[in-house]
């Protein structure tokens, strides 16, 4: 099972004659992903690796169903390119643009919770279902993204898209399969956070485990903490947190436009402390994670 995309997920790209999509296309297609269709304004007709190209996506909905839609645009036309695929109807949207003006990505947001579409991103790699479908340029080439992801129970959820993979091939060395990966994206405002995810692997009847990478800055830790603690959940979590340097340099930032200390509660040290607090398995190191994933694999099988 998986969550979010499966095999039969038919996906459409917006933005699909640019540069970054055309590889990210290719890749997917390779891996499986059923791409019904791909929308660039004036280059209806062409195609793209045998995609059909349409100039809006409501011609594109006359010819073909759509679940899911990647939006693979410059910042300026992230929003219009969203809020298209939302108010069609479209009932998730992955957004890999990075750069996207937070005003804009408020509408997109306000958008979505109005009409039911769950938002990935923006700033994210994607997610990946392993051995069914990948959306976006997550795991890169197909032949890497199959020997870095394997099917099995435990989801991983990660504000860093590099890292989920890392993550996933740091399991499957151990022989610990994955069900269904999450590039959550790393800027302050994203459509998606682990609390809002978490009740859909809990849904799943084959995720037994979750692993949460996740840094300093921002509030997301504390409403995973707060969710974990108002309710027992079956999905057992384990958490590594990156940027422990930082916790001596608040203002700073590195890497992810969400990754900026603000004050006590947004260090790594209090994150790590109030998801310990909730049950979750905090590891030190990344090489700690395998082992601790077994143990809570375990448990969940005798629980």
């Amino acid at each position: 099972m998986s969550i979010l995309a499966g095999a039969q997920t038919s996906v459409m790209v917006a933005g699909i004659t640019g540069r970054e999509a055309v590889s990210m296309v290719r890749s997917s297609l390779d891996y499986g992903a059923l791409i019904v269709g791909g929308v660039t304004p004036g280059k209806g007709g062409m195609s793209v690796h045998g995609v059909p190209v349409y100039d809006s996506v409501q011609q594109l909905l006359q010819r073909s169903r759509v679940d899911a839609a990647v939006i693979s645009v410059p910042a300026a036309a992230a929003r219009d390119a969203a809020l298209e695929a939302i108010e069609a109807g479209i009932g998730l949207v992955v957004i890999t643009t990075e750069r996207i003006p937070r005003l804009d990505v408020a509408q997109i947001l306000e958008s979505a919770r109005g009409r039911g579409t769950r938002v990935i991103g923006p700033n994210a790699l994607g997610l990946i279902s392993p051995g069914q479908t990948k959306l976006g340029s997550i795991g890169g080439p197909a032949e890497d993204a199959r020997r870095a992801y394997t099917p099995g129970l435990v989801g991983i959820m990660s504000r860093s898209g590099g890292m989920t993979t890392e993550l996933a091939s740091l399991l499957t060395l151990h022989g610990i399969g994955q069900s269904t990966c999450v590039s959550i994206g790393g800027d302050p405002l994203v459509g998606s956070s682990f609390a809002d995810l978490l009740p859909l692997f809990e849904e799943d009847p084959r995720t037994r485990a979750v692993v949460v990478y996740t840094e300093p800055g921002g509030r997301m830790e504390h409403e995973l903490a707060r969710a974990l603690r108002e309710k027992p959940h079956r999905v057992r979590v384990v958490a590594f947190i990156a940027g422990r340097f930082m916790d001596g340099l608040p203002g700073v930032r590195f890497g992810h436009a969400g990754t900026i200390v603000q004050g006590e509660e947004d260090t790594a040290a209090r994150k790590a402390e109030l998801l310990r607090e909730a049950g979750v398995r905090v590891a030190q190191d990344l090489s700690e994670i395998p082992r601790l994933v077994a143990a809570a694999l375990g448990e969940a099988m005798a629980g």
